[in-house]
């Protein structure tokens, strides 16, 4: 699987991807994430990628070209071509699962900025648009940082343990993952359920099936 993400940011991206299971899974040669940044295709010597909205108003709005140029050169033949907008549809974790079995996919994420991407760009050259909420960020890069994560945590080897993903949040629908506890027993007054200690393996489902939470 390949992730190819635009960017005027590279750095965010480069150094969450350089840690934990992203880096754990490249060097397992699982997924290749490439970062670009958008400025490469830019042609004028001040390497613009926005400029001022037609009709007026506040902000900037990314330029079409430089992101139509970059699109042509990193596409392939089985590209999917997603952007981070606050008007895509919410990612959910059955989308992942959907995403992350797809394992010869090449997913080019754009990500946007300012006051958004010139409306060509979603009508033209994208295939798919995704939020991870409803609220506004700076710009695009955490949530490709998410849509990346996500997908690659659920590729066959990203993570030592498959149980992790088996017995996480939302594996089962709208549930959301028990209360977990760890040594030490005591710790001043707050203590670990005498139950976890009990050894009773059908006791402690029942009490994590019951603590599970239900969206």
């Amino acid at each position: 699987m390949k992730f190819d993400i635009i960017t005027i940011f590279p750095n965010v991206i480069q150094e969450y991807i350089d840690t934990g299971i992203l880096r754990i899974a490249q060097e397992k040669e699982l997924v290749d994430i490439q970062v670009h940044d958008l400025r490469k295709w830019t042609e004028d010597k001040h390497r613009k990628v926005d400029d001022t909205p037609y009709g007026g108003g506040p902000g900037m709005v990314m330029k079409i070209e430089p992101i139509y140029r970059a699109v042509q050169e990193l596409e392939t033949e089985n590209s999917v071509v997603c952007i981070t907008t606050p008007k895509g549809k919410k990612l959910t974790q059955e989308q992942m699962e959907d995403f992350s079995q797809k394992e010869d996919a090449h997913y080019i994420i754009i990500c946007g900025r300012y006051e958004g991407v010139d409306q060509r760009v979603h009508e033209e050259l994208v295939d798919i648009e995704f939020s991870i909420g409803g609220y506004i960020l700076s710009g695009g890069e955490l949530a490709a940082l998410v849509f990346i994560d996500s997908v690659t945590r659920l590729l066959p080897g990203a993570l030592g343990n498959i149980q992790s993903l088996e017995k996480e949040s939302f594996t089962e629908g709208n549930k959301l993952d028990y209360p977990q506890y760890t040594k030490p027993e005591k710790f001043k007054n707050w203590k670990v359920p005498d139950v976890l200690l009990s050894g009773n393996h059908k006791k402690i489902e029942e009490w994590r099936e019951k603590h599970s939470d239900i969206l």
